[in-house]
């Protein structure tokens, strides 16, 4: 690389510094360097787009460069002068081109997702979801949480969806959760006795890495807290145990959007627990 132009160098360090900057800004937030809103609102959603716009227009720059001053083998014979390999400059500057357009379809990609998936609160029973405790709701009061949804309301009449678009206001989060997580209902307990299914469903909790997990025998209720990998991100989980079934609840505590994430998480859940007790 010594001999390569300096613009060619730039569009390399460039390139490697933007992944790595959205990694920083994920991870700092997870470890606690600074909070999501940092991380997630400021680093990723309102910095991040110009991070990706300087390193695609460097590399822009880097391939006009690389284009006008092509140094091929007859210049080279011609003043024996010995010039940077036209393929390096080229290849460099189209890879700073490819990286940006990756994160750009990344982020769309996202962006769809989240359409896909408007809510962060989302339950096997619609009409009577499983409540968390008073210790969770204190937990959740304490980091200024999302309010846990009441299933019947209208997402127009909760503050975290203002600005809804209208066909989605109207809808509850009832309507909503039957209508794109269908697939999603209560496993029987067969004949795995109540305690049983509290067993196994915490069980199934540690197995995948939930914490703080809470199990009341009595109220037939278990509670773990899930933690996303980036930004870590924190969700609610809980498990009602009824006398021929188990209902699953999962919460985000930030976000408008759980880009799928709760849902999948129960569905994975669920099944964790009917390996265990033998149903399905």
């Amino acid at each position: 690389m010594k001999n390569q132009p300096w613009h060619t160098k730039l569009v390399l360090a460039l390139t490697a510094f933007l992944p790595l900057y959205f990694m920083v800004a994920a991870l700092g937030a997870k470890i606690g360097l600074w909070g999501w809103q940092v991380g997630l609102g400021a680093m990723t959603f309102t910095a991040g787009p110009f991070v990706v716009g300087i390193v695609a227009i460097v590399a822009l720059i880097s391939l006009i460069f690389g284009l006008i001053n092509w140094s091929g083998r007859k210049a080279e014979k011609e003043d024996g002068v010995k010039r940077p390999r036209n393929k390096i400059v080229v290849g460099s500057a189209i890879l700073g081109l490819i990286v940006p357009a990756g994160f750009v379809l990344f982020g769309q990609s996202v962006s769809s997702t989240a359409g896909a998936n408007p809510i962060h609160d989302v339950a096997t029973d619609t009409s009577n979801p499983p409540v968390f405790s008073a210790e969770v709701m204190a937990e959740r009061a304490q980091g200024e949480s999302n309010p846990v949804h009441d299933y019947q309301i209208p997402l127009g009449e909760i503050e975290v969806f203002a600005g809804s678009p209208p066909e989605l206001a109207i809808q509850s989060h009832a309507q909503i959760i039957n209508d794109i997580y269908a697939d999603l209902a209560p496993l029987p307990l067969g004949g795995a006795s109540k305690a049983d299914g509290v067993a196994a469903v915490a069980a199934a909790m540690g197995s995948m890495g939930f914490v703080d997990i809470r199990q009341d025998a009595a109220e037939g209720r278990v509670e773990g807290v899930a933690e996303t990998f980036w930004y870590g991100f924190k969700d609610d989980v809980v498990a009602r145990v009824g006398e021929n079934e188990i209902d699953f609840r999962s919460v985000s505590r930030v976000g408008r959007s759980d880009l799928g994430a709760n849902a999948a998480r129960i569905a994975e859940l669920r099944e964790k627990v009917a390996a265990q007790i033998g149903q399905r």
